[in-house]
C-alpha cells in the first residue's frame, strides 16, 4: 500500500505541479501571510515553488520516508524559511500552515488523477498526510527552537542594558540593580561590575537594590558573589536601597549580607566619599571659610 500510495503521490506531482502551485499560494494567501507585511508575495512564491520542487524531486527517489537522505535539501529549505520567520516575527500558526496547506491542493490532486479508483486514491492520500505531516513537524521544532534563541538573545541584551555601571566620583561607581537577581543575571553583573572597577580603578562600589522587588536567601547569595568578586578586584562594596520590608524579611530568614548597607544611595555615597576622603560642602560655607 505505501509504495502503491508513494507511485500515485509521485506521479500526481509531477504531472499536475503547476495547478498544485497555483492552489497553494492561494490558501497561503487566504490563510493571512500576506496580510502581516513580513514577507513580500514575490518572495512567497518563490519559497513555494522551491519546496514543492524538491517535495517533488524527494518523491520520486526518496519514498514517504521525510527524514531520509532523498529529503535533506528540502528539510534544509523548509529549516531556512523558519530560521527567517521566526526571526520576522510570525506566529507558530503562520509558519505550520506553510506545510500543512499543501494538503488540500495534493489532495485535491490525487483526486483529478485517480478519478474512480478508490484504492489509489486511499493510498495516495494516506502517504500524502504522513509525509507532510512529518514535515511539518520538522518545520516547527526548527521554528521553535529560532525562536528560543531569539528570546534568550534578547534576555541577555535586556540583562546588560538593565545592569549599568554609572561612575559617580573618581575611583566610586555606583551599580543600580533592578528586576529579579537570578543566576544569568549575576553573570551579567559580576562581569560588568569588575570590567568598570578595572576601567575606572575604582576604590568603591556601591550595589544599590532599591528596584529589587524582594531579598531572599538566593538573591542575597548572589549578592555575596558579586561583593566578593569586586573585593578580589580591590574594591570595597556598599549595599544601599534595603527598604524596611525587605530588611524584616532579611532578619525573618536569617540572611546576614556581611557587608556595610545603608538606607538610601545617598547615604551609601556619602559614606564612600569619606571613605576615600572627599567630603561635599556647600558653596556660601567654603566662601565664608576662605574669607576668613
Amino acid at each position: 500500500m505505501a509504495m502503491d500510495g508513494v507511485g500515485v503521490l509521485s506521479r500526481t506531482v509531477a504531472e499536475d505541479e503547476a495547478g498544485i502551485l497555483d492552489a497553494w499560494l492561494g490558501h497561503l494567501k487566504e490563510g493571512g501571510s500576506m496580510q502581516t507585511g513580513r514577507i513580500r508575495e514575490a518572495e512567497l512564491q518563490t519559497q513555494a515553488r522551491t519546496v514543492l520542487g524538491q517535495f517533488r524531486d524527494a518523491l520520486a527517489s526518496g519514498g514517504a520516508d521525510a527524514n531520509g537522505e532523498a529529503y535533506a535539501p528540502l528539510r534544509e529549505t523548509l529549516a531556512d524559511i523558519s530560521r527567517s520567520r521566526a526571526l520576522q516575527g510570525f506566529t507558530p500558526t503562520d509558519t505550520a500552515n506553510f506545510v500543512l496547506s499543501l494538503k488540500e491542493p495534493v489532495f485535491e490532486a490525487l483526486r483529478r488523477t485517480c478519478g474512480t479508483d478508490a484504492s489509489e486514491l486511499a493510498s495516495g492520500l494516506w502517504v500524502t498526510g504522513k509525509v507532510l505531516d512529518q514535515l511539518g513537524l520538522h518545520t516547527m521544532e526548527v521554528f521553535l527552537a529560532s525562536r528560543e534563541e531569539v528570546i534568550g538573545r534578547q534576555g541577555q541584551e535586556i540583562a546588560e542594558l538593565s545592569t549599568p555601571v554609572i561612575r559617580l566620583w573618581d575611583g566610586i561607581l555606583a551599580l543600580p540593580l533592578i528586576g529579579t537577581l537570578d543566576s544569568a543575571r549575576t553573570g551579567v553583573v559580576m562581569e560588568n561590575l569588575l570590567q568598570a572597577i578595572v576601567d575606572e580603578q575604582a576604590e568603591i562600589a556601591i550595589i544599590d537594590i532599591t528596584g529589587v522587588p524582594t531579598v531572599d536567601t538566593l538573591v542575597a547569595q548572589h549578592l555575596l558573589k558579586t561583593v566578593a568578586a569586586a573585593r578580589l578586584m580591590g574594591a570595597d562594596c556598599i549595599i544601599s536601597g534595603i527598604r524596611p520590608q525587605i530588611a524584616l524579611t532579611m532578619v525573618h530568614l536569617g540572611v546576614e549580607l556581611n557587608v556595610v548597607s545603608k538606607a538610601t544611595l545617598a547615604d551609601a555615597f556619602a559614606v564612600a566619599l569619606r571613605r576615600t576622603g572627599r567630603k561635599v560642602v556647600r558653596q556660601q560655607t567654603a566662601q565664608a571659610d576662605e574669607r576668613r
